[in-house]
């Protein structure tokens, strides 16, 4: 299985840093995030990586180049101009992606996940690692219940950032930006799309402060 890791938002509310770094390359615990993700990667005998970037996107391919210092394949999916959004990010990326179903993994989370335990047999449009809402997020994202996830519902859980996803999940896309949400709504109310409950450590580093804050609590774990 191939897996992508998302590096081509802007990260405006991380703001200095990000004037200057791509927030994939941000440090937590003493390696960047990007660098995290690679490593949970391998760990779970994923080596065939695609990573898409665009704001100081040369940056990350001078830090992680092919990948062959870290045991893995590397391929790039530069986005020109503004970034493509979550959709049109993937949707660029297919034809490095193939057709079998892939991972995907925002850059821009810190999380002991371990991706192994997801199944390579995805026989919905897409399953989705769903975690307990943040402070910075109480209404969550969608509703699990059995296996199953809704729009609505009396289990309100947020969206991790991982992701598996089948290549069908984008018929009917054309190139351009877009969100990935509407495709995963449109495929939850068809019935197509699982997810399950982590609860272990994850942290959304959307901030300055929570960048401060995670690194504090990721140090005191090692």
């Amino acid at each position: 299985m191939k897996a992508m890791i998302l590096a081509a938002g802007r990260g405006e509310r991380m703001r200095p840093l990000t004037d200057s770094t791509p927030k994939s390359l941000l440090r937590i615990g003493g390696q960047t995030l990007i660098e995290h993700h690679v490593h949970a990667l391998v760990r779970a005998g994923i080596t065939e990586l695609v990573i898409n970037h665009a704001h100081l996107g040369e940056q990350i391919v001078g830090a992680l180049g092919d990948g062959s210092a870290y045991g893995v394949s590397i391929q790039y999916s530069p986005e020109q101009g503004a970034a493509l959004e979550t959709g049109g990010g993937i949707f660029n990326a297919l034809p490095l992606l193939g057709e079998a179903p892939f991972l995907v993994v925002n850059a821009d989370i810190w999380t002991d996940f371990d991706f192994a335990r997801l199944s390579r047999d995805v026989d919905a449009l897409a399953h989705l690692v769903m975690v307990d809402n943040p402070p910075q997020h109480p209404e969550g994202d969608f509703s699990l219940s059995e296996g199953r996830l809704a729009q609505q519902g009396p289990a309100m859980l947020t969206f991790s950032g991982i992701g598996l996803y089948r290549p069908e999940l984008f018929s009917g896309c054309t190139p351009g930006a877009f969100p990935l949400a509407p495709l995963l709504r449109a495929a939850m109310d068809e019935g197509r799309v699982t997810g399950e409950h982590f609860t272990g450590s994850w942290f959304d580093i959307g901030t300055p402060e929570r960048l401060a804050a995670v690194n504090e609590v990721v140090i005191n774990l090692q």
